[in-house]
């Protein structure tokens, strides 16, 4: 029977979540808080210059593959994808890098020139984690998390020692080379826990990274926001943006629509793709089924310092994507783990999608993007956010040898407080909650609520986990469990 479903947020999983229920002939309507769609794919345009505010990494290119294919579409129906060569860059020192091809024939060779032995030792650690990746595919992300057998037929299928090593511990066994162990812990970062504390089995992150690639729409993530929003309303999905979601109205158990800027807008089921934590506070306490202490315990992927800078030149001896390893891993991820607080000596990321798509700067211009990962729900000043673009900077000019403060056109910079208030985020997180082994699958907060019929759940803090492709699948998780139960 047709439904009425209000959608709160327009993230990727909400987005996903639309195309289905609609597909399913339910009335769907989207509720954004912000001016545009997207959530934290929003875009951020300034002065001719273009920025994706948030995530900028694709891969798992078959999961954004197989979303649009149960409509009988392509993502090249919607947007052009082109695979970065080379993949990144990782500095290490000043002349002092490594750079990932875009395939695993030249990065097996790449890690036998650095450390001998390693070539072999990696297409063995990656013949593995392609086997986990088909695994986790076929047998943990598109299951909807509602009890312990999901994980016992995960187990069945992998080892089970990969469940109880982790990581970090697996690297270190076969490769003694720090700068190759820290490519090779980098891509769990993506699961926003540190590689101790990630099962062996998540090694199909690798695979996602070495074995599929890295690629790039060609105006960036928003170009897939704006695939998918076409996608909607040619499905029927109705948007509302600068729609502030106040209440999710119950009466005898049972969610009957929501308060959005004051006017009652009633629905007969109600779906929230944004910050679980958020969501609950918009219901009466005794409807919520998670307490505070609750989310407390949990472990919560980091926060971002992001800056958005307009460069007056073109830059050299960088790619597009560009990590920045030149200090110690480790102690910076203790600062956002074990001891929170701001970083030492930040590890960070660049991106410049200039490089690729000259359009996104105006001529003879570059855009460019730095991230340093923070512990969420840490202080957050302008004063800060300033110390620490100085710090970053002034490593960058260093280590690839140019001088850019003096070409610096603007920089603007988002944070805790951003992701609290544009994305009413728990503590400012960026990512959602880890993937770690005690919050994978089942263990993580329920796609439908246990406590209010009619009212579900989508998005990084429930199943499969952070990162947009799982964001994508929690959409489709979500709206085959409401097909299911209603």
């Amino acid at each position: 029977m047709r439904k009425k479903i209000a959608i709160i947020g327009s993230g990727f999983s909400s987005l996903a979540a639309a195309c289905y229920l609609a597909k399913a002939r339910n009335q769907v309507t989207v509720y954004e808080k912000n001016s545009s769609v997207g959530g934290r794919a929003r875009q951020y345009k300034k002065e001719g210059f273009t920025f994706d505010m948030g995530p900028s990494w694709y891969w798992m290119p078959d999961v954004f593959e197989s979303f649009f294919a149960d409509f009988n579409k392509k993502p090249s129906d919607y947007y052009d994808l082109k695979k970065l060569s080379p993949g990144y860059k990782v500095f290490f020192g000043i002349d002092d890098f490594i750079l990932i091809s875009d395939n695993l024939k030249e990065i097996i060779k790449t890690f036998e020139d650095i450390e001998t032995g390693s070539g072999l030792k990696l297409e063995k650690f990656i013949n593995n984690a392609k086997k986990n990746y088909e695994i986790a595919i076929k047998k943990l992300v598109y299951r909807p998390g509602e009890h312990i057998g999901e994980l016992i037929t995960l187990e069945s299928a992998a080892k089970i020692d990969q469940f109880f090593s982790n990581i970090s511990r697996d690297v270190r066994k076969q490769f003694k080379n720090e700068k190759l162990i820290q490519i090779l812990e980098f891509p769990v970062l993506f699961l926003g826990a540190k590689p101790s504390k990630t099962p062996s089995f998540y090694s199909f992150m690798n695979f996602a990274d070495f074995g599929l690639g890295t690629w790039q729409p060609t105006n960036g993530f928003f170009d897939v926001v704006n695939g998918m929003t076409k996608l909607a309303e040619e499905l029927g999905v109705t948007f509302k943006t600068n729609a502030n979601i106040e209440k999710i109205i119950v009466e005898n158990n049972e969610a009957i629509g929501i308060i959005c800027n004051g006017v009652v807008e009633k629905s007969d089921i109600v779906l929230s793709g944004a910050d679980y934590h958020h969501t609950e506070t918009l219901l009466e306490k005794e409807n919520r089924q998670y307490s505070e202490n609750y989310w407390e315990k949990k472990t919560f992927a980091p926060s971002s310092l992001l800056f958005y800078v307009g460069f007056d030149k073109k830059l050299i001896n960088v790619e597009h994507h560009n990590l920045f390893f030149d200090v110690d891993f480790n102690t910076h991820s203790e600062e956002i783990y074990d001891n929170p607080k701001w970083p030492t000596e930040p590890l960070f990321y660049a991106n410049f999608t200039s490089i690729t798509n000259s359009e996104t700067a105006p001529k003879g211009c570059e855009n460019g993007f730095f991230l340093i990962p923070i512990a969420p729900g840490i202080k957050d000043t302008e004063e800060l956010r300033n110390f620490y673009f100085e710090k970053i900077i002034n490593r960058f000019e260093k280590i690839t040898k140019q001088d850019i403060r003096n070409n610096i056109i603007f920089k603007d910079s988002f944070c805790v407080n951003d992701f609290i208030k544009d994305y009413n985020s728990y503590k400012g997180n960026a990512y959602g909650m880890a993937n770690t082994l005690l919050q994978t699958a089942f263990l993580r907060p329920k796609l439908k609520s246990k406590k209010v019929s009619n009212l579900y759940f989508t998005g990084q803090l429930t199943v499969p986990g952070p990162g947009v492709p799982p964001a994508l699948i929690s959409g489709k998780l979500v709206s085959d469990l409401i097909e299911k139960y209603q």
